[in-house]
């Protein structure tokens, strides 16, 4: 079974998810304080109580969705599947259990299978907000969805 893929372009002004686990909530505000001249100039959203707390300390505006363990996390993971999310900056707790880790773990397997930039810490935030590809068109490959489900179809 071929997998053939499409273009997608992730346009020069991105759609950016930031999300952070509760220990991590502070260094995401700072950071995204600290980046506010870049971050001003895309679109932003996040989970909940995270998009209020850097709205409200940095005064960008953030979309909300619900909070991560009332299902955030699927909400941003189905905004990508639907191509509005371009990028996702994640700032997790490794060191804490987290009561909603499959939902994390959807995510990041939705973000990975869309071949969506995604930083887990700040030096992967930090590295991808200063690339080149921040303004500017990015064109990347991803698998033709459709054709590979009528691929499958037809060896059942």
């Amino acid at each position: 079974m071929a997998k053939d893929y499409i273009t997608v372009t992730i346009e020069k002004q991105k759609k950016i998810a930031l999300i952070a686990h509760d220990g991590m909530k502070k260094e995401l505000i700072q950071w995204c304080d600290d980046n506010k001249d870049i971050l001003k100039k895309h679109f932003l959203c996040g989970t909940g109580t995270t998009a209020k707390m850097v709205a409200e300390a940095t005064g960008l505006p953030v979309k909300g969705y619900h909070s991560g363990p009332l299902g955030g996390d699927q909400q941003i993971g189905a905004q990508i599947v639907e191509g509005n999310i371009d990028f996702v900056i994640f700032f997790s707790d490794p060191l804490t259990a987290q009561p909603h880790d499959p939902d994390v773990k959807a995510l990041l397997r939705i973000a990975q299978l869309y071949d969506i930039p995604i930083a887990n810490n700040k030096a992967t935030a930090d590295f991808m907000i200063t690339s080149k590809y921040m303004d500017e068109e990015y064109q990347h490959h991803v698998m033709d969805f459709q054709k590979n489900v009528a691929d499958r179809a037809k060896t059942l």
